[in-house]
C-alpha cells in the first residue's frame, strides 16, 4: 500500500493507560464527556489488567465507552487490549432501520491492539446490536474525498472473532461533530475498511459488510475467514482482500486481486483481461485444500476453555461445530496463563511441564526463544500479545515434532540481529502429521516500527506438512529506526519443509526475496507483497545479474508448486534513491518446468521510480510509469523445462508375486524332554521349528501366522494346551516382519496357547522379502499331573 510520508505516526510511547478489570471504576474521556466505566468481570486475577470481560450487566453506552477509550492507540503503542462479551444480547435493535437515530446500541471505533471476541461456542451465542467499525484516517477537513490516502493503508493490528451483528452504525466521538462524518454507514451496514493483520473470524453479519471508507479512501486489506455475511460485501477500493471458507451473500468491488478460497456465494474467476476491456481481478477456488480454523478461548457454563479445530481437507463455507469430530476442547487448567512481565525461563519451564501458553496481552521481553518441544502443544496470545527477542535470539522454536498450534502473536524484531524470529522445525526436520498439522495462524511479525529491528529471516518452516493460515511479515516502511541499513531483514519467509501450505501470505519490504520457497508440492493460495521502498541504488538491490529481487522466489530444484492469487507492487521511493529508475526483474522467479505453475498473478507500479519488469520470469507486460499501472497474467506454467533434457520409460506390468510360507528345514516332533519339577509345577522347555514367510506381492498386502495348541494327551491321562506359553522372535528379519507377543502359560494365568495367538505377522505397505520366525516354549504342568509322556499338536494357520 502507498503510504505518504506526511502522516508517519509519532515515536512510540509506553503509556500505562489501560482498561483495568479492578474493583474500582476508571474514569474515561470520550468526545468530550466524562463517564465513569464500570469494572470487567472476573479478569483481573486470571487473565490480568489488559482484558475486560463484558456480561450483560453493562449497558451498551458503557460497552461503547469502554471499547471507544481503549481504540485510541497510537501506531506504534505498546498497549495491548483484548475484549471479551459473554453468551448474551448487546443493545437494542429498535433503531436498525434509521441508525443515525438509533439508540441504545452497541456503537464504537476498533483500534490499534484491540481485539474483540465473543465467549460463546458458536458466534450465535453473542449478538450485538450495533457496530464496532474501522473508518480510514481523515487527512483533509472538511472535504476527504479530497484526500484518498493514507486512508485504511496504515489501518493495521485489530481483530474481531465469534460474533454476530445485527449491523447499525454511527458516527462516534469527533467524528460525528463534523459536518461530513465518516462514520456514516446505510442501514444495516457495518464498515470494517481495514489493511494488513486485522482478521475477521467467526463473524455472523446479519446485514452489508463493507470494506471500505465511506468516500473510497485507500484500502489494503485484507483477511475473512470461516464467517457469515448475509447481505453484500463491498470491497470497493480495496487492493487487494482474501476471503476463506466463508458465506456471503453477494461481492461487489476491488482493485486489483480478490482472491476466494472455499467461499460459498463467491464470484466467478475472471482474472485477467475481460472480453469487452479491462481486467478481472477475482480468483475463486471452490475447496479449499487443508485448513485448520484459529483456536479460540470460550465459556462452557461456568468454565473457561480453549477450543482447538482439527484440521480438515477440502471444505467449503464455514464451520462453527464445538463437537468432539470438529476438535478438541482443552480446559484451561491445562495452560500457563502468562502476565506480560513472564520471563523467557518462565514460560519455558511451563512447556517443559506439559502445559499450553495462554499469552494475555502485552509485550513479553525474552531473552531465549519459546522452545516448544512436545507433539500438540497450543501457543495463543490474546490481544496481539507481542514477542520481542532481547539477545539475538529467535522468539519461538518448534522441535522436531508435529501437530503444534500457534496463534494470534506478534513477533517483533529485537535490536541485536536475530538470525530467524521463528522457527517451525528444526533444519531437517522429518516429524509431521498431514491430518494434524503444525499450524501457525494470524501470525504477524515486523522488522522495525517501534524501534530499529533487525533479523536475517522472520519465519523459517522447516517442518513437513506445516500449514500457515494468515501471515504478515514486514519489515517496516515507515516509524522508528527506518532506513536501509537501519531495520534490515533478507527474507520474511523461508520454506524448506515439504508439502507447506500457505493461506493467506502477506510479506512485504525485506531486502532480497520476500518468499523462498524450496520445499516441495508447497501451495500458496493468496499472496499480497510491495517490495522495498527504500534501496538507494540499483547495485543495492541487485541478485547477482539480476535487478533486484524477485518477491516471490521458488527454489531451482523444486519440481511441483502451485500458488494462486499473487499481487506484486513496486514503490521505490525517490526520497531514498534521489530520482534514479530502479527495477526488479520480475515479481515472481519460478524454475521453467512442468509441475510449477503460477495462477492469477498481477505486477502494479504504485509509485515512486523504476517498476517491475515481468510478472513471471521473462513473462508478462513491464508494470512501470505512470503511477498505477497493473499488468496482469492468468496462467504460468511451461511445457517443457528449457534447461534440461526429457528422458521416457516404460515400466512394464510387474510379477504380481506371491505369500507363501512353510516349516524351515525338518517337521520332526518338537521333544521337550523330561519336564523338571519346580516347586508347585513341573517345567519343560524347547524351540518351536521356525517357520519361513515369503512375500513378493507388489500389493504389499498385510498378513499374519497364528497357531494354537491342543491338549497334551497320554495313553492314561490329559492336561490342557493353555499351560503352554512361547516367546516369539525374529531368526531372519526381513519382509517388514514384525514377531508375535510373549504369551505365558496358563499356569500364570490365562489361557496360554490355547488361544490363538500371533507367531509373527507384517503390517500393510510392508516392503517384499523373506523372514523366519521362531519361538521359545514354556510348559509348566501342575505337580498334580499323572506321570507319563504326553503329546499334543500345534496348528499353524497364515492368513493375509
Amino acid at each position: 500500500m502507498h503510504r505518504t510520508w506526511t502522516h508517519h505516526p509519532p515515536t512510540p510511547t509506553r503509556s500505562r493507560r489501560r482498561l483495568m478489570a479492578a474493583a474500582t471504576a476508571a474514569a474515561i474521556a470520550v468526545g468530550g464527556a466524562v463517564v465513569a466505566a464500570p469494572p470487567a468481570v472476573a479478569a483481573d486475577s486470571l487473565f490480568g489488567p489488559n482484558v475486560t470481560i463484558f456480561d450483560e450487566t453493562w449497558t451498551a453506552d458503557e460497552i461503547s465507552e469502554a471499547l471507544q477509550a481503549a481504540s485510541q492507540e497510537d501506531e506504534f503503542s505498546l498497549n495491548r487490549h483484548q475484549f471479551f462479551f459473554k453468551p448474551g444480547t448487546y443493545g437494542s435493535a429498535a433503531g436498525e432501520d434509521d441508525p443515525l437515530t438509533a439508540t441504545d446500541i452497541v456503537n464504537s471505533e476498533l483500534g490499534y491492539y484491540q481485539a474483540v471476541a465473543g465467549l460463546g461456542a458458536s458466534p450465535e451465542d453473542v449478538r450485538i446490536n450495533g457496530a464496532i467499525h474501522v473508518e480510514p484516517v481523515r487527512a483533509c477537513e472538511p472535504n476527504p474525498w479530497d484526500c484518498q490516502q493514507p486512508g485504511s493503508l496504515t489501518r493495521f493490528w485489530r481483530s474481531m472473532s465469534n460474533l454476530t451483528f445485527n449491523p447499525i452504525q454511527r458516527p462516534i466521538g469527533a467524528d460525528a461533530d463534523r459536518p461530513f462524518p465518516s462514520g456514516v454507514a446505510d442501514p444495516h451496514q457495518m464498515r470494517f475498511a481495514v489493511s494488513q493483520a486485522a482478521p475477521l473470524r467467526r463473524i455472523d453479519i446479519e446485514g452489508d459488510l463493507t470494506l471500505m471508507g465511506r468516500v473510497g479512501e485507500y484500502a489494503s486489506g485484507g483477511y475473512l475467514a470461516n464467517s457469515n455475511v448475509d447481505g453484500e460485501i463491498l470491497s470497493g477500493s480495496q487492493q487487494q482482500w482474501f476471503t476463506r471458507n466463508s458465506s456471503v451473500g453477494s461481492w461487489n468491488g476491488g482493485v486489483w486481486n480478490m482472491v476466494f478460497s472455499g467461499v460459498d456465494g463467491a464470484p466467478a474467476t475472471d482474472f485477467g483481461p475481460l472480453a469487452g476491456g479491462g481486467n478481472g481481478n477475482k480468483t475463486t477456488i471452490d475447496e479449499t485444500p487443508i485448513v485448520r480454523e484459529s483456536p479460540f478461548l470460550y465459556l462452557d457454563g461456568a468454565d473457561y476453555k480453549v477450543f482447538v479445530p482439527r484440521a480438515k481437507q477440502n471444505t467449503t463455507g464455514h464451520d462453527w461445530s464445538t463437537d468432539a469430530d470438529a476438535g478438541e476442547s482443552i480446559p484451561l487448567d491445562d495452560f500457563y496463563i502468562a502476565k506480560e512481565d513472564a520471563t523467557a525461563a518462565q514460560l519455558n519451564a511451563a512447556l517443559a511441564d506439559g502445559k499450553n501458553l495462554l499469552l494475555t496481552p502485552g509485550v513479553y521481553y525474552l531473552d531465549a526463544p519459546l522452545e516448544i518441544d512436545a507433539a500438540d502443544t497450543v501457543v495463543l496470545g490474546l490481544g496481539y500479545a507481542s514477542l520481542v527477542p532481547t539477545a539475538g535470539n529467535a522468539a519461538i522454536e518448534v522441535g522436531d515434532v508435529a501437530g503444534v498450534k500457534i496463534a494470534g502473536v506478534t513477533v517483533d524484531a529485537g535490536e541485536t540481529l536475530s538470525p530467524v524470529l521463528v522457527q517451525v522445525g528444526p533444519q531437517g526436520a522429518t516429524a509431521s502429521d498431514p491430518s494434524d498439522p503444525t499450524t501457525l495462524t494470524d501470525v504477524f511479525i515486523r522488522v522495525g516500527g517501534p524501534w530499529a529491528g533487525k533479523a536475517t529471516t522472520s519465519i523459517e518452516v522447516n517442518s513437513p506438512d506445516a500449514l500457515l493460515d494468515h501471515i504478515w511479515a514486514w519489515r517496516a516502511d515507515h516509524g522508528e529506526g527506518v532506513g536501509w541499513t537501519s531495520n534490515v531483514g533478507d527474507h520474511g519467509l523461508v520454506v524448506n519443509g515439504d508439502n507447506v501450505t500457505a493461506l493467506g501470505l502477506f510479506v512485504e519490504h525485506y531486502q532480497k526475496n520476500q518468499v523462498v520457497w524450496n520445499g516441495e508440492r508447497g501451495r500458496t493460495i493468496f499472496y499480497q507483497s510491495e517490495i522495498p521502498y527504500d534501496p538507494p541504488t540499483q547495485d543495492a538491490y541487485r541478485d547477482g545479474s539480476r535487478l533486484g529481487w524477485a518477491s516471490y522466489r521458488v527454489g531451482d530444484g523444486v519440481r511441483h508448486h502451485l500458488a494462486q492469487g499473487l499481487g506484486v507492487y513496486s514503490f521505490f521511493d525517490n526520497q531514498y534513491n534521489n530520482g534514479q529508475n530502479i527495477y526488479v526483474d520480475s515479481g515472481i522467479q519460478v524454475p521453467q518446468r512442468p509441475g510449477v505453475r503460477i495462477e492469477s498473478a498481477v505486477s502494479v507500479m504504485l509509485n515512486g521510480t523504476g517498476g517491475i519488469n515481468h510478472i513471471v520470469n521473462d513473462t508478462g507486460e513491464a508494470a512501470v510509469a505512470p503511477a498505477g499501472t497493473a499488468r496482469f497474467l492468468a496462467v504460468y506454467e511451461t511445457e517443457t523445462d528449457p534447461n534440461a533434457q526429457n528422458l521416457q520409460v516404460t515400466v512394464p506390468t510387474g510379477d504380481p508375486g506371491e505369500f507363501v510360507w512353510s516349516i524351515d528345514g525338518t517337521n520332526d516332533i518338537v521333544d521337550l524332554g523330561t519336564a523338571v519339577e519346580n516347586g508347585d509345577h513341573f517345567a519343560a522347555t524347547g524351540s518351536i521349528h521356525p517357520v519361513r514367510v515369503t512375500d513378493t506381492r507388489r500389493s504389499g498386502a498385510a498378513w499374519s501366522v497364528s497357531a494354537q495348541v491342543s491338549d497334551f494327551d497320554s495313553p492314561v491321562s490329559t492336561f490342557s494346551g493353555k499351560y503352554l506359553g512361547w516367546t516369539p522372535s525374529l531368526a531372519e528379519p526381513g519382509g517388514g516382519a514384525v514377531a508375535g507377543d510373549a504369551v505365558q502359560s496358563g499356569f500364570l494365568g490365562g489361557d496360554g496357547l490355547s488361544a490363538s495367538s500371533t507367531l509373527g505377522h507384517a503390517p500393510s505397505g510392508h516392503e517384499r522379502g523373506s523372514a523366519k520366525i521362531g519361538a521359545e516354549l514354556d510348559l509348566r504342568i501342575p505337580i498334580d499331573a499323572t506321570d507319563g509322556t504326553y503329546r499334543a499338536t500345534l496348528t499353524l494357520t497364515a492368513l493375509s
